[in-house]
């Protein structure tokens, strides 16, 4: 007994540390019937008058230890009826869940929580991993290969309020407590199978760890957890920086210029192709160090271009861009498009941020000189000299035409080259026709044949609204 205080002091710092509730909240507390759980549950309870808080018991039986599971679940619900606290019991079939069953029943548990929060006004659900648990899952990381982000392990708190009262307690503290008051608790029998992994870091590895090596061996590895997440913290906030102006959304996919990775520290530079790996995925399950290495790699190369997959993103180098896109496991290939056009009009480009618009000018002596010549934006044609159909459509393998200021025809993939317009712009590129014969391209402007000059007669004016390319903007 002469422990409890101490412990009772060590989770009101916690709680208070990270702020886990606030006066008047409304908390979920996740109950398994398991020591860890229970103890959580009567330190609230004891402590809801401190905060004004409301707590509701949460309960979710996963069907997978059959009258085990459903004596949990009697228990947890007698458990909640002793303390006069409302509970939520939900069922999940996980017994025919295929694939990882922990990692199934963890996002089961965590789905039921949400809805819950959602449906009965729950600002936090409390959960009861210790010091012990945080000691386990740094170990389980490390031996993985797991760089800081994944030595900070068990986050107190984390962004859709899952909190840990119980992270600066040991497991036996836990059950000093409980056995101190007289308070039962349901012991899951799975937890002694070494079937799995944690399992046996938590029965072999760390015991001979503490046996061999330090005593203090949970606390050192809940220390390090401790710093990485403090670590994390700073340079999540550092590479939010540093992503702006560097890492570029457009269409779907994540631009980075290989200067921009060059100029930084190499620790930057990992974490920055990170961040760009996790914006075009959507999450970094599955990256490793080896695959910011490549990335890296392919950065560093004199050449400009490259490609590799892996982990659910496509990586491209072209010239001096890398490019980020999710692997979706539908075709690489970009549809193309072609529109029949009529002036004045104006035809959004196909998964585009663009917008091509016509507009019929009376191009007068008085007109200024600058408005028949293409700045990159707008463009002239003199309308005399064009006969239709008009036709928007993107670039196909091939095309041919002479811009002004050049002698002859020119291939656009050549024009591409020459203007290092990456590779993954050029599928959707817009050409303009007129009877099937290109008289106007993105960046390149009108052919030589068709261009308006500033005299007289009217003129088609072509006008480019919406995003544009930083690789466009320098040209």
């Amino acid at each position: 007994m002469n422990s409890v205080p101490g412990l009772l002091e060590r989770v009101i710092q916690t709680i208070e540390r990270y702020h886990m509730l606030a006066p008047g909240e409304h908390a979920g507390v996740g109950v398994s019937g398991g020591a860890d759980s229970v103890c959580l549950l009567h330190l609230l309870a004891s402590l809801a008058a401190r905060w004004n808080l409301r707590l509701t018991v949460l309960h979710l039986d996963h069907g997978l230890r059959g009258e085990e599971s459903r004596q949990d679940t009697e228990f947890v619900r007698a458990l909640a009826a002793s303390l006069g606290l409302p509970v939520e019991i939900r069922n999940a079939a996980l017994a025919e869940a295929a694939g990882n069953l922990e990692q199934a029943a963890r996002a089961a548990r965590l789905r039921f929580f949400h809805e819950a929060m959602a449906a009965h006004g729950i600002a936090c659900v409390a959960l009861g991993h210790t010091r012990s648990d945080q000691a386990e899952t740094v170990l389980f990381r490390f031996l993985r290969g797991a760089g800081t982000a994944g030595l900070a392990a068990i986050r107190p708190v984390t962004p859709d309020r899952i909190v840990r009262p119980l992270l600066d307690v040991s497991r036996e503290e836990v059950r000093e407590f409980l056995r101190g008051r007289g308070l039962g608790w349901r012991e899951d029998t799975t937890n002694a199978s070494p079937c799995f992994a944690r399992n046996r870091i938590r029965h072999a590895l760390l015991p001979q760890l503490r046996a061999e090596w330090n005593p203090a061996m949970e606390t050192i590895l809940a220390h390090s957890a401790d710093w990485a997440l403090a670590e994390e913290a700073w340079w999540q906030a550092e590479i939010d920086r540093l992503a702006t102006g560097r890492l570029i959304q457009k269409d779907g996919r994540v631009l980075v210029s290989v200067a921009a990775l060059r100029d930084l520290p190499l620790a930057a530079a990992r974490r920055l192709v990170r961040r760009a790996m996790e914006m075009a995925k959507g999450n970094l399950t599955g990256v490793d160090f080896a695959h910011g290495e490549t990335v890296l790699r392919l950065a560093a190369r004199t050449d400009g271009t490259g490609s590799f997959r892996a982990a659910g993103v496509w990586v491209r180098r072209s010239f001096e861009w890398l490019c980020f896109t999710a692997v979706t496991g539908k075709p690489s290939g970009i549809s193309g498009y072609r529109f029949r056009v009529e002036a004045p009009g104006t035809i959004r480009l196909p998964a585009q941020a663009l917008s091509i618009c016509l507009e019929l000018l009376e191009n007068t002596e008085t007109s200024q000189p600058s408005d028949c010549v293409y700045n990159k934006d707008v463009d002239c044609l003199d309308w005399r000299c064009l006969s239709g159909p008009l036709e928007l459509r993107n670039w196909w393998p091939g095309d041919l035409y002479q811009p002004v200021g050049c002698a002859a025809g020119k291939k656009l993939k050549a024009l591409f080259q020459q203007a290092r317009i990456p590779v993954w712009e050029r599928p959707t590129w817009p050409v303009l026709t007129d009877d099937g014969a290109i008289v106007w391209t993105r960046c390149f402007g009108s052919a030589a044949r068709v261009a308006a000059g500033c005299g007289t007669g009217p003129v088609l004016r072509i006008r480019e609204i919406g995003n544009r390319d930083e690789a466009i903007q320098r040209l």
